[in-house]
């Protein structure tokens, strides 16, 4: 702290504020004291609680009504709302003589506006800089759609030459990319060129790299086009807006539109403060607005219509004439309150604050390196790193390599930051261009990894050795210099690999992560040899599984294992992690009634579902194609009715069908590929069976016990059946299984599928009737367990099927491993 205040003691804080940033957080951020650090500034930034006090105040104190009337309450409200347009202008130094501020859905209604009225024709041009967000790239679709053509474009920046006078600035350079047409034949005539709008878009702030635009941009494309696009298709082209996507960057430094008169600009207010969502602005030039058609009309935006023939006249002021249907008033009422926060800190305080902190990280994660002396981030973005130059906004992406040079996947550092209490945005952030650019991905890299499956959202964070988005963490008006160095440490502690450590009885794995020496293990002389301890079956998946002596093998692994799940109504799978209730609905199998009983403490009757099997043949679960009906339509509504009362929110249940299939669901519930691709498996995330070893167990129980007081005192030791385990063994030594190729049960061949990916799932518990989620095991396992970024702890396995015999398996069996 000592070292940061001496560098950005005078930028850092609000020395000259209203309140310094201890009082801020003291008394508007109470409910981040709960070990939250939040650093996804530029996806949300957050709401005070003392704004949103004020905003209750206001609304119990004070009664709004629909402005599109003339009683007294609608004309107070709209003038509410003119005053509201009033402090949006004000925010961005425009004249209400020569902007209007049109209040919209959001920024990406904004955009969505602009591309649908623009007065595009055959021979407009619509360029865009790489780095903007999907939401500017959408209007591509408009322009193409009316013959227009479409270009994304680099802006370069150079520095001053010898000789050349310094307050003239750098010169800046336009380069296009390949030009999009729909309409190949069209051929601009020079005269056409003159008489089209063409539409420049550039984002006041890349929302990937957190680089910022030069403003100047508006100017040059403006007023000297033919010099900015020399070279290019373009340069004859006259009649040039611009539009300024500045959702990323008016949090901090909003473009002075008296300065740079951008003929849009496009808002988001939970951006900029929190709260209200769902609201956002476009900032139009009153002359710009009188070029847009608009088509549609609605209430609010006519003067006067008649039903039965086509007659409609329109108002005339711009914010009546676009905003169709009644104002969100009561939220356009709420960013008032959002404004008077951002005025008593001041826009260039918050700036100092936010750039000093971001500085920070981006020269620690610079200096890190592996014991070997490789370098562990490389930074997108990040050249300047002085608070002097405004280049770069309060955001730091990068990503991590391991010290052989191989990439961490960011969904590694997502999920191991979550555990640790952090929260950051990973991926590309809906900004394609700059994701591409920065990473180096080709159109090859990208049409090949989509044709790989890839898309946003997905599991796919390093595909050919190139990752495919990064790790980002920004800054707002309320962080803190301890949340900055919380992440610095997180970073050090979880992804920078220490020296190597010699003849001291420590192993390094992976490159990174240590077992413990042998001498803090049990005594290693009395490990006997596996033996089977239990068998568990979950019949409906992330519900509780019932154990037993014995029970029957089939091709898809225990017979009816995983054989059901729970569906909510919008067709999303339900888990545990979800809905962890679901931890307290027990199951039960009578394979001899052929009955599958169910229960649970919210429902008062048992419910039994008849398995439409005449046997427990292992080989007999062939189901026809309507076999994920359950019973006849009565009973399936019976059936669904209890497990909605059972989880408190309405789903239905199915039960598998069997096909040739071997789809698994990803993180997103969406289809993914199995582990497993040889073998058939029902409802189960990547195996047939997973096997968990005791002493495994005992070893992660005497981590923690060294580990964390606090936690023993508040939770029981682990239990294997906490991992939700096929098969638990005993004997051997802790972790032998993750050695083992195949493994032999009784007289049942087995072969090993690797360790098992674990998730928070095992961070959920039930003791005594009660739901309890921490961020053990999970964390713990995290700091030894993690192989290319995933957390390993016990081991998957497919059954090696006799189609001669009807197999069972049972405890007390003999287990005997081929280790590799």
């Amino acid at each position: 702290m000592e070292a940061f205040l001496k560098e950005f003691g005078e930028f850092y804080g609000y020395p000259d504020g209203p309140k310094n940033i201890k009082e801020i957080r003291d008394t508007e951020f109470k409910r981040l004291d709960k070990g939250v650090v939040y650093l996804d500034h530029a996806g949300s930034t957050l709401y005070s609680e003392l704004q949103m006090e004020n905003i209750f105040k206001d609304f119990t104190s004070n009664v709004f009504g629909n402005p599109h009337s003339q009683s007294d309450i609608s004309s107070a409200t709209s003038d509410l709302i003119a005053d509201a347009r009033h402090q949006v202008l004000e925010y961005f130094n425009a004249s209400p003589e020569d902007y209007s501020c049109i209040f919209t859905s959001g920024a990406t209604a904004a955009l969505k506006l602009v591309g649908e009225t623009f007065p595009w024709s055959q021979d407009s041009n619509f360029l865009y800089t790489m780095e903007n967000h999907n939401s500017v790239l959408g209007i591509r679709e408009y322009a193409l759609a009316q013959g227009a053509s479409a270009c994304a474009v680099d802006i370069e920046e150079v520095a001053n030459q010898p000789g050349q006078l310094t307050n003239s600035g750098p010169s800046i350079k336009v380069k296009h990319r390949a030009v999009q047409m729909r309409n190949t034949s069209k051929i601009q005539k020079e005269e056409s060129r003159g008489n089209a709008y063409n539409l420049f878009a550039f984002p006041s702030e890349c929302n990937f790299s957190g680089l910022r635009f030069n403003l100047n941009l508006v100017k040059l494309i403006k007023e000297n086009p033919e010099t900015m696009l020399q070279g290019s298709p373009f340069s004859k082209s006259k009649r040039w807006m611009v539009l300024i996507d500045a959702a990323k960057g008016c949090a901090t430094l909003p473009p002075d539109l008296l300065e740079y008169p951008a003929d849009f600009v496009v808002v988001s207010f939970y951006k900029l403060f929190g709260y209200p969502t769902g609201l956002g602005a476009l900032l139009v030039r009153n002359d710009a607005a009188k070029l847009l058609k608009k088509t549609y009309f609605s209430g609010g935006t006519v003067a006067a219509s008649i039903a039965d023939i086509d007659f409609v006249k329109r108002r005339e002021r711009v914010e009546e004439f676009f905003e169709d249907g009644s104002a969100s008033f009561l939220s356009i009422a709420a960013i008032r309150h959002g404004f008077k926060l951002l005025k008593s800190l001041t826009p260039s305080a918050i700036w100092m604050h936010t750039t000093s902190l971001s500085i920070y990280v981006k020269k620690k994660l610079q200096a890190l390196q592996h014991g070997i002396g490789a370098g562990v981030c490389v930074l997108y973005g990040s050249e300047n790193l002085k608070l002097s130059s405004h280049r770069s906004g309060p955001t730091v992406t990068f990503n991590l390599k391991r010290p052989d040079g191989s990439w961490f996947g960011y969904l590694e550092v997502e999920k191991l930051a979550s555990l640790s209490g952090i929260q950051l945005r990973t991926g590309c952030f809906c900004n394609p261009g700059a994701c591409a650019k920065y990473l180096d991905l080709s159109h090859s890299d990208l049409l090949s990894n989509v044709e790989a499956g890839h898309i946003c959202w997905d599991d796919n964070d390093v595909i050919n050795g190139k990752p495919t988005g990064a790790v980002r963490v920004s800054f707002g008006y309320m962080s803190t210099f301890e949340e900055a160095q919380k992440f610095i440490d997180f970073i050090i502690s979880s992804f920078v690999s220490p020296p190597k450590k010699i003849g001291n009885g420590t192993t390094v794995v992976s490159g990174r992560f240590s077992q413990l020496p042998s001498e803090e293990l049990e005594s290693k002389e009395s490990f006997s040899s596996h033996y089977l301890k239990s068998i568990t079956i979950y019949p409906i998946k992330s519900c509780a599984g019932f154990s037993v002596i014995r029970w029957p093998l089939c091709r898809t692994g225990l017979l009816h294992d995983r054989e059901w799940m729970v569906q909510g109504l919008t067709g999303e799978i339900l888990t545990q992690k979800k809905v962890p209730e679901m931890s307290l609905i027990r199951t039960f199998i009578d394979l001899e009634e052929g009955l599958l009983s169910v229960e649970s403490s919210r429902c008062k009757d048992k419910l039994h579902i008849r398995i439409k099997s005449d046997s427990y043949n292992p080989r007999s679960d062939e189901f026809d194609s309507h076999a994920n009906i359950l019973e006849n339509h009565n009973g399936e509504t019976r059936i669904n009715r209890w497990f909605s009362n059972a989880i408190g929110r309405q789903c239905k249940l199915l039960r598998y069908s069997s096909s040739t299939s071997k789809d698994c669901l990803n993180r997103n519930k969406s289809p993914g590929l199995c582990r497993d691709l040889e073998s058939n498996i029902n409802f189960a995330n990547e195996a047939q069976f997973l096997l968990i070893s005791e002493e495994s167990v005992a070893d992660l129980n005497r981590r923690l016990e060294a580990k964390d007081e606090d936690y023993n005192r508040a939770h029981e030791k682990l239990n294997p059946q906490r991992f939700r385990p096929n098969l638990v063994i005993s004997g051997g030594e802790p972790y032998a299984e993750d050695k083992w190729r195949t493994v032999k049960i009784g007289d049942n061949h087995f072969t090993s599928l690797g360790g098992c990916n674990r998730c928070q799932m095992i961070n959920i518990s039930n003791e005594s009737g009660q739901v309890k989620k921490s961020n053990e095991p999970l964390t713990t396992l995290a700091s030894y367990r993690r192989v290319k970024g995933k957390i390993l702890f016990g081991t998957l396995l497919r059954y090696e099927i006799d189609e001669k015999t009807q197999c069972w398996v049972g405890a007390g069996e003999e287990v005997n491993p081929d280790i590799e």
